[in-house]
């Protein structure tokens, strides 16, 4: 193959190749030197005014992966050189390269890889019918058909192929469907990684190098989102090279292509993949000395900016000024007839499959913190803590359990917007969605684990449910207040992206030959920090910031998609925890864990980097005969979503009265609390079932708890009711005389309130005659008569309601919300008689609906 290469790319054309890169990077670098300063100003200009939008609730982790390694396993993969499939074992460390081995005993004993990928600009495939598609457009004119054999036959029915529009296309197989879904995850995830090269963390260097890759592109026509803008620098700079080089090679070396049409197409991505190598490492070699140049100039440069920085300030309005007033009147014109009726359809396009899958993060999240207090439950000890812990650390950088999460947001459908607003495809948004889901499922882990860690120190390991229960709902509270925060900026975010470009792209023609003669307006020693160009943009995005802001803020007062109102701000509600955040990770496998190992099983996900090594699986709770597990319990709770506003109104009173409750200043969530409560009491009466020996649950009807709800009579009429459930609800019943099983219950419950309504009843009849009688006392002015049937009026006052007893509240280690939505008159206490023994239950203790 090497002389198909040779022989379409000779010197001449590789001259060709570099003069072409070199001319590229020559008209990015003066861009990139421009906007190198103006972002040097606006990083140094924050730094001393300030500002920034509300803070974080929870603690951010600066290097998760730090020592970590992804995932690990075998597959088969095709070999171009023999044409043959050969058994690989792969190793994914926290680089996200993919990295082949010849064997698991090569990759442990620290061979050279044979393979090293960086998927940066692929795309991760499952069939071989959408790889055909995609290749069928490499080359004009050569397309081959579906069912016409391709230059490559796969091993199995159950492929996984790696594509590039430029690079090497890489081939792999399995022996089984879930083996490729899991194997698609990983791949997914290492491309939604190394796309997201570039780090926020360069304040200057990564807004000059977005610019100036923007300006470039615009200069040459080409407005709108860029599908090719990921992986590092100098790979994006090789694509922005190959957007008009590729074009070209191939019209000129397509028609010289001999051989039938998969040896084309093969021969031609040989070629592709040759011409690209050379162009990246010429663009990072180049990259590299531009940057230096630029920081060399960096310190005098600051020196400059802080000593003036209020007259280039003074000296930017000024000129924004005149700028504004020709370039407004347009703007509104074009925002009036052609973005206005638009916004609205783009933000639900965004905001429905993006709430889906944040939602879909925070019950992953929680299955996760319920297996935790399941092993807990069980006795699992320390060594199971410290296991669960220590794999829950990982849980956002997992590929197949965030996998759901990521499907949610692949939904999203730009269709019909596309065209007009010139994007190429709504990939750019989902994989940023994706990424920030990432970092909202990290910031969640880390926060629980620093929490819990302080509150075992402080209280100890005694009651480890209870405590575990409250680090959960202080975490989730913080995470559906962050999770709003982020959305919401990412709506506001993304409706630039889609609607600046077209209002450039509209206005540029009009407005740009007028931008050289505001340069007369700016000091000669200001120029280098204030460019009109960038001024331009800005008065076009401030012309549309408006409207942005008023479509997100209306959907967060409508309460859609569960957000938040702007006007909920947290500036420090909870300082002591943002102190945790400078402390180290915990060790929990050096804390709480077993002192067992053992090896990584092939493609068995998360495990320990360097030393090949993971931590066994916790076994799950053993399920007792007829026992749903809790797992599954709460699998039947509605969403988020199906949670009626009206009950979250009446949540926020009764969450103001927990007396455990350490965020105070948290705003409630419009939706979720109630179902967090709703999923606690579904699944802590299963697991205490499950927690206790099978030969003690027949001593345990003593053991009460008080559920209230409400029941449907015959005249329509709800009636409240209140609910005496023990702890062997949910257990079999061993005959049908059980007294403790939930039917023999029910069928008290219901005797017992039909009593109770007969005695109403008998009372208000009673009443009744007392007034009928007093009314005709007072008629024939007979007061001994009056005073005589008024007497009895005192026999149906209703007692006061008694203290409630300390242990009504259950052992799950949270007050139960109180009912807001009980009638005026209050029925008398009911009472428990089981085993002889009186308890007095309190009828608005908590609300839950019986079916």
């Amino acid at each position: 193959m090497g002389d198909v290469v040779s022989s379409h790319l000779d010197e001449g054309r590789r001259e060709m190749i570099t003069a072409r890169t070199r001319d590229v990077m020559k008209e990015f670098g003066d861009v990139y030197e421009q906007q190198y300063t103006v972002a040097l100003f606006n990083s140094i200009r924050f730094e001393i005014e300030g500002g920034g939008g509300a803070q974080s609730q929870l603690l951010h982790r600066k290097d998760p992966l730090a020592g970590r390694s992804i995932f690990s396993g075998s597959l088969f993969q095709y070999l171009e050189e023999n044409r043959k499939w050969r058994n690989r074992f792969v190793s994914v460390p926290n680089s996200y390269t993919i990295s082949l081995h010849e064997s698991k005993t090569a990759h442990e004993r620290g061979l050279h890889p044979k393979l090293t990928i960086n998927c940066a600009g692929y795309k991760a495939l499952t069939s071989m019918e959408e790889y055909l598609e995609l290749i069928n457009s490499s080359l004009p004119g050569i397309k081959a058909k579906v069912s016409s054999n391709p230059f490559i036959k796969c091993a199995t029915q159950f492929p996984l192929i790696l594509w590039h529009p430029y690079a090497r296309h890489h081939y792999f197989c399995v022996m089984t469907e879930k083996e490729q879904k899991k194997w698609h995850a990983v791949l997914q995830d290492c491309v939604r990684h190394s796309n997201n090269g570039l780090s926020e963390d360069r304040t200057v260097q990564t807004p000059a190098f977005t610019d100036a890759v923007r300006l470039h592109r615009q200069a040459k026509g080409h407005y709108g989102t860029w599908d090719m803008m990921c992986g590092e620098p100098p790979q994006i700079l090789a694509n922005l090279v190959m957007e008009t080089l590729h074009p070209e090679l191939r019209n000129v070396i397509g028609p010289r292509l001999k051989g039938k049409m998969q040896q084309k197409q093969r021969n031609w991505m040989l070629i592709s993949d040759a011409v690209y190598k050379q162009v990246l490492s010429q663009t990072t070699s180049q990259y590299e000395a531009q940057v230096e140049a630029c920081e060399a100039q960096r310190v005098p440069l600051d020196t400059r900016l802080r000593t003036d920085m209020d007259q280039i300030i003074t000296s930017k309005e000024h000129v924004s000024s005149k700028i504004r007033a020709l370039v407004l009147p347009k703007a509104e014109q074009l925002l009036r007839t052609s973005v206005q009726p638009y916004i609205n359809s783009i933000l639900e396009a965004l905001m429905e499959p993006t709430s889906r899958g944040f939602s879909e993060v925070r019950e992953v999240f929680f299955r996760e913190l319920v297996e935790i207090s399941k092993n807990s439950l069980n006795g699992g000890g320390k060594g199971k803590l410290g296991d669960h812990m220590d794999r829950l650390s990982m849980l956002a950088f997992h590929p197949v359990k965030m996998q759901s999460c990521y499907e949610q947001v692949e939904q999203l459908n730009l269709e019909g917007l596309q065209q007009r607003f010139d994007v190429s495809s709504p990939s750019v948004f989902v994989s940023r969605a994706q990424i920030l889901m990432r970092e909202q499922m990290d910031n969640s882990v880390y926060t629980f684990e620093q929490l819990l860690n302080q509150s075992l120190e402080a209280q100890g390991e005694d009651d480890m449910c209870k405590t575990i229960q409250r680090c959960q709902d202080r975490v989730l509270k913080k995470y559906d207040y962050d999770s709003s925060t982020v959305r919401k900026k990412f709506f506001r975010e993304a409706l630039l992206q889609i609607i600046i470009p077209y209002m450039l792209q509209q206005l540029s023609p009009s407005c740009s030959p007028e931008l050289p003669r505001f340069k007369e307006l700016i000091f000669e020693d200001f120029s280098p920090f204030l460019l009109v160009e960038n001024m331009f943009e800005e008065v076009v995005l401030q012309s549309v910031s408006k409207d942005i802001m008023m479509a997100v803020k209306e959907a967060a007062v409508q309460r859609r998609h569960n957000l938040y109102r702007d006007s909920i701000i947290l500036t420090n509600s909870d300082p002591n925890l943002h102190l945790l955040g400078e402390t180290p990770p915990v060790d929990w496998a050096s804390k709480f864990g077993d002192d067992e190992l053992e090896g990584s099983v092939d493609g068995g996900g998360v495990e320990g980097g360097g030393s090949g090594k993971r931590r066994r699986q916790v076994v799950s709770m053993i399920q007792l005969d007829g026992v749903p597990l809790p797992y599954e319990s709460c699998l039947e709770v509605p969403g988020v979503e199906l949670i009626p506003e009206e009950a979250a109104e009446m949540s926020e009173g009764r969450e103001g009265d927990q007396e455990e409750d350490e965020d105070e200043d948290l705003p409630e969530d419009p939706k979720s609390p109630d179902s967090v409560d709703e999923i606690r009491g579904l699944i802590n009466p299963v697991v205490e079932l499950a927690a206790v020996p099978e030969e003690s649950q027949t001593d345990m009807t003593d053991k009460t708890e008080p559920i209230t709800g409400t029941i449907t009579m015959e005249d329509g009429v709800e009636e409240d009711v209140t609910h005496v459930t023990t702890m062997v609800d949910n257990a079999p019943r061993k005959s049908p005389r059980d007294k403790s099983s939930p039917h023999t219950i029910l069928q008290q419950l219901m005797g017992s309130k039909k009593q109770e309504a007969d005695k109403e009843h008998q009372e208000e009849t009673a009443i009744k005659h007392a007034i009928e009688e007093i009314e005709i006392a007072v008629q024939e002015d007979d007061s001994e008569r009056a005073a005589e049937v008024s007497a009895p009026e005192s026999d149906y006052e209703l007692s006061p309601k008694p203290p409630l007893a300390k242990d009504s509240h259950g052992d799950s280690g949270f007050q139960s919300p109180t009912s807001e939505a009980l009638d005026e008159s209050e029925p008398q206490p009911i009472t428990n008689s089981l085993n002889g023994e009186d308890k007095i239950i309190d009828p608005v203790e908590v609300d839950v609906v019986l079916a």
